[in-house]
C-alpha cells in the first residue's frame, strides 16, 4: 500500500492511475492538497495523475524516479533501500576547498555516474576537495547542460538514475571528496514541464529571461516555496549531497517579508544541525549585492558563498581583448586589483553595459564567502565555439591565470579539463525532443552569434549529437606535451595553496595589491606569500622582499638576482617566506 499526495489547488477532481486502475483522490484540503491510499501500489509501481476532464496522465511534480523519461509515468522509489558507507563523513570547510565543476555527460566517454567514479582518484591526486555537479535533475532528451530540468526531484535516467547518484556520492565520500549539486529554482525547462497543470508554480506578474517568473510571493506561493525547500532538503538528506549551487538567484522576484533565500538558508542550517553535517549553499548572482552572503542575523539571506563574476571579467579582459557585452565594463589592472581586495568591481559605480549604477560595497565579509574562477560552464560554453582559455590566450597566459586564481583569497573553482588544458571545446548542446523547440534553439543560437561576425556554418548546431560528442574530454591528453605541463602546474599550485597558511587567509584586509597600468604588472601580497605577475610586452623587474624565496614559477627562464626578479612577458612567480 502507498499513500499518494499531490498539490492541485485549482482542480475539481484528481485521480491517480496505478497500473490500469484509476483511483479518485480525496481533497482538496485548505492548502490544495489531494490524497488517497492505494492498496495495490507495491514497490516500484508506476503511477500518474489525471486532473478534471483532461484525459492525459501526468507525472508526479515530486516524482523521485522517471525511468522512461519526463513525459512518462512516475515510479515509486524507496530512499531507505540504498546502503550507505559514509556514516562518519564530514565535508571540508569552504576555507580550505578547491572546487571542480563537472558535467556528467561529457566528463567521461560513457557519461554516467559510474564511469565518472573511475576518475575520482585522479581528482584526489590533483588536490580537488569538492566536485560541483552541473544539474542532474530529469530533463527532456538524453543530453544537455541540465538547466532545462522539469522533474526536479528525479535524477536523469541516462546518467544512472537515483541509485547511480547515490553510488557516486558514496564513492566520493570514501575518497574524501565532497559533492555540491547545481540546482535550478528560477525556471523550468520549456519541454515536459507539467507543473503548471497542477498549480500556480509560475506567475505572469513578473517576467524573466525564461518567461514567467517562479511564484514566490503570490497566491499559492507557500506551497511553491515548500516545493523548492523540500527539494533542497531531499538532495542533502536522501542523497547525502554536501551542498547546493543555486543558479541565477537574481531571477527570483520575491518581495515577501522573509525572502525565499532566507527561508531556504534557515531550513538548510536546521537540517545541518539535525544531521551533524557541514552543509553549504552557494549562489550565482548578477546583483553584486553582499546581502546574499551576509548572515541572517546581520540582515542578510544567510547563503554561505556566491560566485564572483567581476573577478572573472576583470582577469579575462586583461588576458584577451574582448569588449562585447558585460566585458565593456572591464579591462584595467586597477579593476583586477579591486576585485582581489574589494570583491565587486561595481560596488555602486556606474556600469556602461547596464547604463546605471550597479552593486553595493562589500564590508566585513570573508573572502571565503566568494568563489573565484577563470573558467566555468557559462564562460566557456556560452562562447560561439566553446573555446577554452588556453585555446584563446595560449599556454603561458593560461598558466598565469591559473596562478592568480589559485593564490587569490577566494574559494577557487576549476572547470573540468581546465587543469590539463583540454583540447576539446565545451559547447552548448541540448536534445529538446520537440521539433519546433529544437529548431527555435538552433536558429536562436545562429542569430545570437551572427552579430559577432560568425557565419552560420561556424556555429555548431546545439541539437546535433555531434556537438555533444565533441565536448567530451579526451583523457589520453593528460600525459601529452603541453597538457602534462599544465597538469603539473595546477597540481603544484593546488599543493602550495593547501599547505600555505597565508593563501588560506580569508581576511580581505590582509590582501594588498600593487600594479602598473602602463607596465601591466601586478604584485599581490598575501602576507607570507607574494604573487608577481607580468602581462606586459616588456620584461618587468620587480623587488624580492627580504626573507622571501621563489617557490613556484610559470616558466623556467625567470631570473632572480640580488633582491630583484626579472619577469618575461606573460609569466607569474610565487614568493614565500613561510617555513617549508
Amino acid at each position: 500500500m502507498h499513500e499518494f499526495t499531490v498539490w492541485a489547488p485549482n482542480a475539481s477532481n484528481v485521480s491517480v492511475k496505478v497500473g490500469d486502475a484509476l483511483h479518485a483522490m480525496l481533497g482538496p484540503d485548505e492548502r490544495g492538497w489531494w490524497k488517497v491510499a492505494v492498496t495495490e501500489a507495491g514497490p516500484d509501481a508506476d503511477y500518474g495523475f489525471q486532473l478534471d476532464d483532461d484525459p492525459a496522465i501526468y507525472p508526479d511534480p515530486r516524482s523521485a524516479w522517471q525511468p522512461n523519461g519526463v513525459h512518462a509515468l512516475s515510479r515509486l522509489y524507496d530512499h531507505q533501500a540504498f546502503r550507505w558507507h559514509d556514516a562518519s563523513w564530514q565535508a571540508p570547510p569552504l576555507a580550505r576547498s578547491i572546487f571542480y565543476e563537472m558535467h556528467l555527460g561529457t566528463f567521461t566517454p560513457d557519461g554516467t555516474f559510474d564511469s565518472a567514479t573511475e576518475r575520482l582518484d585522479y581528482l584526489v591526486e590533483v588536490g580537488i576537495t569538492h566536485i560541483e555537479l552541473m544539474p542532474v535533475a530529469a530533463y527532456p532528451g538524453d543530453r544537455g547542460w541540465g538547466y532545462d530540468g522539469v522533474d526536479l526531484y528525479a535524477v536523469a535516467e541516462h546518467y544512472g538514475g537515483p541509485d547511480g547518484l547515490k553510488r557516486f556520492v558514496d564513492a566520493c565520500h570514501a575518497r574524501g571528496l565532497a559533492v555540491v549539486l547545481d540546482v535550478v529554482y528560477n525556471h523550468f525547462g520549456p519541454v515536459g514541464a507539467y507543473l503548471g497543470k497542477f498549480g500556480p508554480y509560475l506567475t505572469g506578474h513578473h517576467w524573466t529571461p525564461w518567461g514567467d517568473a517562479v511564484n514566490l510571493e503570490g497566491r499559492g506561493s507557500d506551497e511553491v516555496r515548500r516545493f523548492f525547500c523540500d527539494n533542497a532538503l531531499m538532495w542533502m538528506r536522501d542523497f547525502h549531497i554536501d551542498g547546493l549551487r543555486l543558479d541565477a538567484v537574481h531571477a527570483f522576484v520575491d518581495r515577501s517579508a522573509i525572502h525565499f533565500l532566507e527561508q531556504l538558508s534557515a531550513e538548510v542550517e536546521e537540517l545541518a544541525a539535525t544531521l551533524a553535517k557541514r552543509l553549504v549553499l552557494i549562489s550565482e548572482s548578477d546583483l553584486n549585492d553582499p546581502r546574499i552572503v551576509k548572515p541572517r542575523g546581520d540582515g542578510g539571506y544567510g547563503i554561505d558563498a556566491q560566485w564572483s563574476d567581476d573577478f572573472h571579467h576583470a582577469l579575462f579582459t586583461l588576458l584577451h581583448t574582448e569588449a562585447g557585452g558585460y566585458y565593456a565594463d572591464f579591462g584595467t589592472m586597477e579593476q583586477l586589483a579591486k576585485s582581489l581586495t574589494k570583491i565587486f568591481v561595481h560596488d555602486g559605480e556606474y556600469s556602461k553595459y547596464r547604463g546605471r549604477r550597479h552593486g553595493r560595497l562589500v564590508e566585513g565579509l570573508s573572502a571565503h564567502r566568494f568563489v573565484g574562477f577563470i573558467q566555468n560552464h557559462d564562460q566557456v560554453g556560452n562562447r560561439a565555439q566553446g573555446d577554452r582559455l588556453e585555446q584563446i590566450v595560449g599556454l603561458d597566459r593560461a598558466k598565469v591565470a591559473a596562478g592568480i586564481v589559485l593564490t587569490a583569497p577566494f574559494v577557487p573553482l576549476l572547470f573540468q579539463g581546465e587543469e590539463f588544458a583540454a583540447s576539446t571545446p565545451f559547447l552548448y548542446f541540448a536534445d529538446h525532443e520537440d521539433p519546433d523547440m529544437a529548431k527555435a534553439v538552433t536558429e536562436g543560437r545562429k542569430g545570437e552569434f551572427a552579430a559577432f561576425g560568425f557565419a552560420e556554418a561556424q556555429i555548431p548546431d546545439p541539437e546535433a549529437r555531434a556537438t555533444f560528442e565533441r565536448s567530451k574530454l579526451k583523457w589520453q591528453e593528460i600525459s601529452e606535451a603541453r597538457h602534462a605541463e599544465m597538469l603539473r602546474w595546477y597540481r603544484s599550485l593546488i599543493r602550495l595553496r593547501r599547505e600555505s597558511i597565508a593563501l588560506n587567509e580569508g581576511d580581505l584586509g590582509q590582501t594588498k595589491v600593487q600594479f602598473s597600468e602602463q607596465g601591466r604588472w601586478l604584485v599581490v601580497d598575501r602576507g607570507g606569500v607574494q604573487v608577481l605577475v607580468n602581462l606586459g610586452q616588456q620584461d618587468a623587474n620587480l623587488d624580492v622582499p627580504p626573507g622571501f624565496r621563489v617557490v613556484l614559477a610559470s616558466r623556467d627562464d625567470i631570473v632572480s638576482d640580488a633582491g630583484t626578479i626579472s619577469l618575461p612577458p606573460d609569466t607569474l612567480v610565487i614568493l614565500s617566506k613561510e617555513p617549508g
